[in-house]
């Protein structure tokens, strides 16, 4: 009784409180809390926020640049990335699309693409297939002197992951100075935990 005592004294002494809270169709509200003596009498209230204020910075700017990983061979980038003009100016010879398939166009120049199935998750397995088709195809294209464009949705997780993974195994760095690269010319990447688990164990 005497533990119940001081948490309800307590409680009384709390400051109301305001979070905003945004829901999975992007609705946004204030909750408030307040409290009274007793724990039982906590109260909540809402409040719909204006739709037009936004809790995040809405970016509108497509990334469309492509970064130059190794000199004038292997580019990096995100779906934005992936247009005729770039394919003219890089002079992109084939395109690696990790988990989301390139466009059906005509291209401007013959260009070799490939898609690999690839989910953005933790527990999504890069070893067995995703980085060993990817090799051979990163491969192929410096085998024929052209220049490959590795992309994914963002260019954040997915395929900065290949990237690396192509930097450790086929030009033996190891995977802090494969992330600093790649960071060093794309710095908005970041791959998830499992993805840098995994490519930490091949190191």
């Amino acid at each position: 009784m005497i533990l119940l005592y001081e948490l309800q004294r307590r409680m009384g002494n709390l400051r109301p409180t305001a979070t905003v809270v945004t829901t999975p169709t992007g609705v946004r509200y204030i909750e408030r809390s307040t409290s009274s003596v007793c724990v039982e009498d906590i109260a909540h209230c809402s409040q719909q926020l204006d739709p037009r204020e936004y809790g995040f910075v809405v970016d509108t700017k497509p990334d469309s640049v492509p970064a130059c990983i190794l000199s004038d061979f292997l580019y990096l980038g995100s779906q934005d990335a992936v247009s005729a003009d770039n394919i003219i100016k890089y002079k992109i010879t084939h395109i690696l699309s990790v988990g989301i398939q390139t466009p059906e166009v005509e291209w401007p120049l013959p260009v070799n693409c490939t898609f690999l199935p690839c989910l953005d998750l933790p527990e999504t397995n890069l070893m067995n297939y995703i980085l060993p088709a990817s090799m051979e195809f990163i491969e192929d294209a410096h085998r024929s002197q052209g220049c490959v464009l590795v992309h994914c949705n963002a260019g954040v997780s997915r395929s900065p992951s290949v990237v690396i993974g192509y930097l450790m195994q086929r030009r033996d760095m190891c995977y802090e100075d494969a992330y600093n690269l790649v960071k060093s010319w794309r710095p908005c990447i970041q791959p998830n935990a499992g993805f840098i688990q995994q490519l930490k164990r091949s190191d």
